[in-house]
């Protein structure tokens, strides 16, 4: 079990956590709005926020493209085999999925009418978000073929899980859900709790 260069993955880890943030920070700059459930409430809402939302979609956006770029770096700074083979999938499914979304972003910014009465099509964001689940599987397997990362590894396979179950039912998850999650994954690789551990496991490797 190869282990952790924390050197070679703290960039692209803070590139990741730093992505998470900037989607995080742009995705609802009119609070509320995707909890009202009558849409002329919504529309009213959206139109009295416009300069807001449609800035926070453009920040967004660029959060959603960021990651996948973020974990491609991630996954080449991880020791070659299955780990970086399997962060090098999750990050071909982010970016798979980040063009679905991105165009959602751009008719939640320019069409508030049809966002409001929630008539966009269904399928972009199922594609957009199933390709998540299928991110946080990998980089949990990822996870589990490092030392010392057992425990996320376990954690983001629960998520990986309980997102997929959760989508199914409803066809619906928040989308922060997987962002939040990634950020773990990214944070993760970070811990210097274990790094004379993992130097020990290497140098006996």
């Amino acid at each position: 079990m190869s282990h952790v260069d924390l050197e070679r993955v703290r960039r692209p880890a803070e590139v990741a956590l730093a992505a998470g943030a900037v989607w995080l920070a742009g995705i609802s700059p009119v609070p509320g709005v995707y909890l009202e459930p009558d849409a002329a409430r919504r529309l009213d809402m959206l139109r009295k926020g416009q300069r807001w939302w449609v800035a926070g979609q453009h920040v967004a956006a660029a959060g959603t493209a960021a990651m996948p770029a973020a974990f491609a770096r991630l996954a080449l700074a991880l020791p070659p085999g299955r780990s970086r083979a399997l962060a090098g999938t999750a990050a071909v499914a982010l970016a798979a999925g980040a063009p679905f979304f991105v165009s959602e972003l751009a008719m939640r910014a320019s069409d508030l009418e049809r966002f409001a009465a929630r008539r966009f099509p269904a399928w972009p964001f199922y594609a957009y978000a199933w390709l998540h689940v299928l991110a946080l599987g990998s980089l949990s397997g990822a996870l589990a073929t490092l030392p010392h990362r057992k425990k996320e590894a376990a954690a983001l396979a629960l998520a990986s899980a309980g997102c997929g179950v959760v989508l199914a039912k409803t066809g619906d998850i928040p989308p922060f859900v997987f962002y939040v999650a990634e950020q773990f994954a990214a944070g993760s690789l970070l811990r210097r709790g274990s790094h004379s551990g993992e130097s020990q496991a290497g140098a006996r490797e």
